[in-house]
C-alpha cells in the first residue's frame, strides 16, 4: 500500500476553508501520497456538510456524530429531522460514510455537562452499534468514564483520535479495547506516549495541530507525510513500513468503499 491516509481532519468546514483553500489541499494531498482523507463531523450540520464535501471528491469519506462539547446541538435539534438523518445512514454508507464520530467525553473545560455527554456517547454508540460502524473517539480529562461507558458496548471498534493522555491510560487501552490510536502534529514537538506501530492511525486534524515545521500555520492532509517520516525516524522503521501499516491499519478500521 504505497499510499497515505489522513484519518481525521475537518476540510469540509468552511469555518475553517474556503472552497478554494480545500481544492489546493486536496491537490497537495495527492502530491504527497496522500490517497484517502476521512473528514468528521461535529454536530449534525456539520456531518452532513462533511457529506456533501465527500460527494463531490472521490478521495474524500465521512462521518457522523456531535463532538462531547456540542451535546446541546442533538439535546435540543428537530427529533424528526435528526430521526431520519440517522435512519438514512444505512443508505449513506454507499456514499462513503465510515465511522460515527468525532463523539466521546471531554471534561477539560470548567462547567462541563457530564451527564448530558454520557447519555450523548451512549447514543452514538448505539447508532453505531446499529449501522456496524466503527467510531472516531474524542477523549479528554474523562477515561475513567469513557472506560466504564465502552465496556457496555463490547463489540465496537474504533480509534481514539488525538490521544493526549498518560503511559498507564495508553497501556489501558491497548490492554483492554482493540482501538486504534490517532497520532498527528502533537506528536511530533511534544514527549507523548505513543502506542505501537501496529496500533496507529495517522491524522492531521487539520486545520489544528500542525506539524513541526509548520507551527502556527494552518494544517492540511499533506502533513500526514511529515508526520509518517516523523515517525519512521522516532520508531528507527522504515517509512515503507509506517505507510503500509498505518494504512493498512485504517482500510482494516473504515472499510473503504
Amino acid at each position: 500500500m504505497s499510499y497515505l491516509i489522513d484519518s481525521h481532519c475537518h476540510l469540509h468546514d468552511a469555518e475553517f476553508f474556503t472552497p478554494e483553500q480545500a481544492e489546493a489541499m486536496l491537490l497537495n494531498a495527492r502530491a504527497n501520497d496522500v490517497r484517502r482523507i476521512v473528514c468528521i463531523g461535529t454536530d449534525p450540520d456539520d456531518s452532513l456538510a462533511a457529506r456533501d464535501f465527500a460527494k463531490a471528491h472521490s478521495q474524500v469519506y465521512w462521518t457522523y456524530g456531535v463532538h462531547p462539547e456540542e451535546w446541546e446541538k442533538w439535546a435540543t435539534a428537530d427529533a424528526d429531522a435528526v430521526a431520519a438523518a440517522v435512519k438514512s445512514l444505512a443508505r449513506e454508507k454507499l456514499q462513503r460514510l465510515v465511522a460515527i464520530g468525532e463523539v466521546g467525553l471531554d471534561y477539560h473545560t470548567e462547567g462541563y455537562n457530564r451527564t448530558a455527554q454520557i447519555k450523548l456517547l451512549e447514543e452514538m454508540l448505539q447508532i453505531a452499534t446499529a449501522n456496524n460502524l466503527p467510531v472516531s473517539f474524542h477523549v479528554r480529562n474523562a477515561f475513567d468514564d469513557f472506560f466504564g461507558v465502552v465496556a457496555n458496548f463490547p463489540n465496537i471498534r474504533g480509534v481514539l483520535h488525538s490521544f493526549t493522555d498518560s503511559k498507564k491510560t495508553l497501556k489501558r487501552l491497548l490492554e483492554q479495547t482493540v482501538f486504534y490510536v490517532g497520532v498527528n502534529g502533537l506528536s511530533t514537538y511534544t514527549t507523548l506516549p505513543l502506542p505501537p506501530l501496529e496500533r496507529i492511525l495517522l491524522e492531521t486534524d487539520a486545520p489544528f495541530l500542525a506539524p513541526d515545521g509548520y507551527r502556527g500555520t494552518t494544517n492540511e492532509p499533506s502533513h500526514i507525510k511529515d508526520i509518517a517520516e516523523w515517525l519512521s525516524r522516532t520508531l528507527d522503521v522504515p517509512y515503507a513500513t509506517v505507510q503500509h501499516t498505518t494504512t493498512h491499519n485504517a482500510e482494516e478500521l473504515f472499510s473503504f468503499a
